[in-house]
């Protein structure tokens, strides 16, 4: 079995201070990396491409690695802005809806925040989504 690097232990810290700050949301080691679920639906998924692995993410994110990459989801008509069609955005094939970024400690997180946010409101049952309405995201 070969050995891959890890996702940061600071940017997983970062994630959860953002994903988890979402009203009934969790984490969960996912077949590789860490994703971010609510009510059993993954808004967040954070993974490190090494050496080509994993393939499906490798290939989506046109790099061998090392690099970290986040996906989730948005709103299909957003992601008509020419922003996710370059880096560090890329849309991995899996879902209509679904896009990725390579994302480092000098990412813009107030940024991310955002997206991830917006993520989870596309998952999230509509009595969940709409707290974040009543407490201003």
């Amino acid at each position: 079995m070969v050995d891959h690097l890890p996702v940061p232990l600071p940017i997983l810290t970062r994630l959860n201070a953002i994903c988890l700050g979402l009203p009934e949301a969790y984490e969960e080691p996912a077949w590789t990396g860490t994703r971010w679920m609510v009510a059993k639906k993954n808004f967040a998924h954070v993974v490190m491409i090494d050496n080509g692995w994993p393939p499906a993410y490798a290939e989506a994110a046109g790099t061998t690695g090392p690099m970290v990459v986040l996906t989730f989801r948005l709103p299909i008509a957003r992601l008509a802005a020419p922003k996710f069609s370059k880096p560090p955005f890329f849309r991995p094939v899996w879902f209509a809806n679904i896009v990725g970024a390579a994302i480092d400690m000098g990412s813009d997180w107030e940024e991310i925040a955002d997206l991830l946010t917006e993520s989870y409101r596309v998952l999230a049952p509509k009595k969940l989504a709409v707290l974040l309405d009543r407490f201003g995201d």
